[in-house]
């Protein structure tokens, strides 16, 4: 299984290429295109419970849909829903990522998704809710985000502060804590910051340049309001 990432930017695709019998399992509604040699299926990833956590636990899809190269080899072209870029990570059985909901795009089949519980501070504070999704296993996943990503590398007892709404993933190997932004309350929510993520390394954090929240609260003023 190869991927390739097209037109990098803020509307990108990846091409997956499948060897005859190799499968990939992607978000719902995230195929572009493929070869006539792909059969696409919907699956409930890890069974009926596991797909009823994550739909409800962390508001991700229910179904995922997994592309088969049946007969033949073959490739698929795969998207994200909104604008911003895709990271192609290769998992090696050891490492593992928690990723934000709406983070994932695709993944070989090696791939566990699981929904995970947080922490009560990090549920009422983090802004993600009391789950996110953990990835774990072997092969390539494949995240997207909401404009572009960056990748900040982490040293032991390292720190970092991210704003939780900019958050994508982040290796298992890092900790982190949710704090006010700034020393007094208000001050923190005048700032617009509010709670932020204090990481610690060793580790990974991937972040997207944009906030989905605050794109959202600036669409929503041009909404005419129904009287």
């Amino acid at each position: 299984m190869r991927s390739e990432i097209l037109y990098p930017g803020a509307f990108p695709m990846v091409r997956v290429e499948l060897a005859e019998g190799e499968h990939i399992k992607a978000e719902s509604g995230a195929m572009v295109a493929c070869s006539p040699t792909i059969d696409i299926e919907s699956k409930m990833e890890g069974g009926f419970l596991g797909a009823l956590s994550r739909k409800f636990l962390t508001g991700e899809k229910f179904f995922f849909q997994t592309l088969r190269a049946s007969r033949g080899a073959g490739e698929a072209l795969l998207a994200p829903t909104v604008p911003g870029e895709i990271v192609v990570l290769e998992l090696d059985g050891v490492n593992e990522y928690m990723v934000q909901k709406d983070g994932f795009l695709a993944g070989a089949d090696g791939i566990a998704i699981d929904s995970q519980m947080q922490s009560m501070t990090r549920g009422l504070l983090g802004g993600e809710g009391f789950f996110i999704l953990k990835m774990s296993g072997k092969g390539m996943l494949v995240l997207n985000s909401f404009g572009a990503i960056h990748k900040i590398e982490l040293k032991p007892n390292q720190e970092y502060i991210v704003d939780n709404s900019h958050l994508v993933a982040w290796s298992t190997t890092t900790t982190y804590n949710i704090e006010k932004a700034t020393s007094g309350w208000v001050a923190s929510f005048t700032s617009g910051e509010g709670f932020v993520c204090r990481f610690r390394g060793p580790g990974i954090v991937y972040i997207q340049s944009r906030n989905p929240r605050g794109f959202g609260s600036w669409v929503r003023q041009f909404i005419p309001v129904s009287e």
